[in-house]
């Protein structure tokens, strides 16, 4: 089933990726812009606030004009972004330090919207275990984060790209490849997984989620226009966030949201699931792994959970010191929490580190 594996509360309107040594397009102060996305699960964000919209309030909220372009196409979204036709565009991270960085284009990320944590897969037709991909020909969007991918996956079963043959196959055409008896193996993204695997051959033999973060999906923009032009950056920040609270409201809104992007990638509202986060962060079914839960189970009611309380034995704080002491024996603040526990840690670690020194010492003059 796709899933939505969002951390959706994150921006970096003055994070620079620093992609390239200068930009193509000509950076000027202007009141019209153009923005490229491509249909992936956590994209439809940006087409659902042009239809409905969102686009339109924020723009005209600075004076200024977006115009905002589906492509059917990936790769060929980031070429006319380096090519100077877009201002911005919907990019991965290792695109993005690839394609335009390589046509010398600075880039900077306006939002980073979420990492992808199973929505990028490895599919094998009839064969149920990773190893079984070596000799195989593999359809992917190459040099794309499914090439990223690929790499991987064969990194991990101690594999290289020299024991499968790559076949450069566009992500509007990998269904349809996917098909034909002769393709055997495609790495891709959602909502392309999604649809793959309903056929009975098709198996998932390698995802995101077993790397974690390392697959991050931006709205990156041109820092000369940005530069130039920083109510295009404000404007592109709070679309999303308008958006991004849209989507994840427990209101006839929300759920009409959730529908009209399901539909528009191809799948329904149970196929667009969006486990319930308290903290506006859409997160992995089953798993939360938003900033703020810290990984604690995600309930996929429809409704807001409550962060849980954990319950901490008063002498586990007592034994590394006051300082560490937890005095309501639970946690309420994620970051506090995160840092006495990254304390404790350390403190635990260098204990040891001490007493292994000791013993090394005490058995050096017994000899």
């Amino acid at each position: 089933m796709q899933t939505f594996s969002k951390i959706l509360s994150i921006t970096a309107l003055t994070a620079s990726l620093a992609l390239g040594l200068g930009s193509i397009a000509k950076a000027e102060q202007k009141t019209d812009f153009k923005v490229a996305w491509s249909i992936y699960v956590g994209w439809m964000p940006w087409g659902y606030a042009a239809d409905h919209g969102i686009v339109k309030k924020w723009a005209d909220k600075y004076g200024i004009k977006i115009e905002v372009t589906q492509f059917n196409d990936y790769v060929e979204s980031m070429n006319q972004y380096t090519a100077g036709a877009f201002d911005a565009v919907t990019l991965t991270n290792m695109d993005g330090l690839s394609i335009p960085a390589a046509g010398g284009v600075d880039t900077t990320a306006v939002i980073v919207g979420d990492f992808s944590n199973g929505n990028d897969a490895v599919i094998l037709k009839d064969k149920a275990s990773l190893a079984d991909i070596k000799g195989q020909n593999v359809n992917l969007v190459e040099f794309s984060v499914s090439h990223y991918l690929l790499a991987r996956a064969l990194e991990s079963i101690k594999l290289t790209e020299r024991d499968v043959k790559v076949v450069n196959t566009s992500d509007a055409d990998m269904v349809a490849a996917y098909k034909t008896a002769e393709v055997t193996a495609v790495v891709t993204w959602n909502p392309l997984v999604s649809t793959i695997l309903e056929d009975p051959t098709a198996k998932k033999v390698f995802d995101s989620s077993q790397v974690p973060g390392e697959i991050i999906d931006l709205m990156v923009a041109n820092s000369g226009v940005l530069k130039d032009n920083p109510n295009f950056g404000k404007a592109l920040a709070g679309i999303w966030y308008e958006t991004a609270a849209l989507l994840t409201a427990d209101s006839a809104d929300g759920k009409a949201a959730r529908e009209a992007m399901g539909q528009a990638s191809g799948t329904d509202l149970k196929g667009f699931r969006i486990p319930a986060c308290r903290h506006q962060a859409v997160c992995q079914a089953g798993r939360c792994r938003c900033l703020h839960c810290l990984g604690q189970p995600a309930e996929d009611n429809g409704s807001r959970p409550q962060l849980p309380v954990r319950k901490r034995p008063a002498r586990q704080w007592r034994a590394v010191g006051r300082r560490h002491r937890h005095r309501d024996a639970g946690w309420q603040d994620p970051r506090r929490h995160r840092q006495r526990q990254a304390a404790l840690h350390r403190d635990l670690h260098e204990g040891r580190r001490r007493r292994f020194a000791l013993s090394d010492l005490k058995a050096a003059a017994r000899r």
